[in-house]
């Protein structure tokens, strides 16, 4: 399998052999951690994976049994130190080749964000499948936030919002970039008129990476869990807000798929939405 990285390429890994126990998960932690409608994660063993080039990382703790990682540069989640059976969790987003499976089940469905309908056909399950030994950890309680509107959060909660103008659009994008900042397959953004976001605390620890040949790619994050956070495009005159981060249901489903041409090629997109081979039509 080719070399898989991170959006900057501080960090880089290689997998060698076929994900095992591979999933989509839809619970809140995993959820904002991408800021997508799910993330898609397997395991390898100690033999099969090997990091080429490492940079700095952001460890945060999301559970007291559970530590997620991201680059501290660009914020895209990256994978995590061996677990006491050796296996590494490598979110499936980024991968440049087939992980050699395919997704077998939804897990914690009944967490799943209100506007993302299943319609695979695989298993959904509310929280892990039955045999499944684990802990259950409660659903972090949604923050306050000043004023009527959306409420958003990232997930330790130091980065909070709060959207007040009328969404402009919400689509699927399936872009190399996008996997690689998100680290999920796809990622799902609620675009807003550029003065519709407030954030009610914690803009000061929002860190953002311009993708260097990119004319507007930029991906926000917070600093202390690296979550995606709302970006601002002032070039552009709006904002882009993750939907994962999202607390309250906006109201609005995603209305299309776009770059599908450079989709995970092992990934079958499902549902009856329109699918662009690349950017929307003007």
């Amino acid at each position: 399998m080719p070399e898989s990285r991170c959006l900057c390429g501080d960090h880089v890994w290689r997998v060698d052999e076929p994900l095992q126990l591979l999933h989509h998960c839809h619970c809140s932690y995993c959820r904002k951690h991408q800021g997508s409608a799910y993330t898609t994660i397997g395991a390898v063993s100690r033999e099969g994976f090997s990091w080429i080039s490492q940079g700095e990382a952001i460890d945060y703790a999301s559970s007291p049994d559970l530590r997620r990682r991201s680059c501290a540069r660009c914020g895209s989640p990256i994978p995590g130190e061996p677990n006491a059976s050796g296996e590494t969790f490598v979110v499936a987003g980024p991968l440049e080749g087939d992980p050699g499976s395919r997704p077998g089940a939804h897990i914690f469905a009944a967490s799943k964000a209100p506007w993302f309908p299943l319609e695979d056909g695989l298993p959904a399950f509310d929280a892990y499948p039955p045999g499944y030994d684990a802990d259950v950890h409660p659903t972090p309680a949604s923050p306050d936030a000043a004023g009527a509107g959306i409420r958003g959060s990232c997930l330790c909660g130091a980065v909070r919002f709060v959207i007040e103008g009328e969404p402009i659009v919400a689509r699927h994008c399936h872009c190399l970039r996008c996997r690689r900042a998100r680290g999920a397959l796809h990622a799902s953004n609620l675009v807003v008129p550029i003065d519709g976001v407030r954030f009610t605390s914690g803009a000061d620890r929002v860190r953002e990476f311009k993708l260097p040949d990119a004319r507007f790619f930029t991906q926000a994050f917070c600093a202390d869990c690296g979550s995606p956070a709302p970006r601002v495009d002032t070039g552009r005159g709006f904002a882009v807000v993750p939907m994962g981060s999202l607390d309250d249901d906006p109201g609005v489903q995603p209305s299309e798929h776009i770059w599908v041409g450079s989709r995970a090629a092992w990934y079958d997109i499902p549902g009856d939405l329109p699918q662009h081979l690349e950017g929307p039509p003007a």
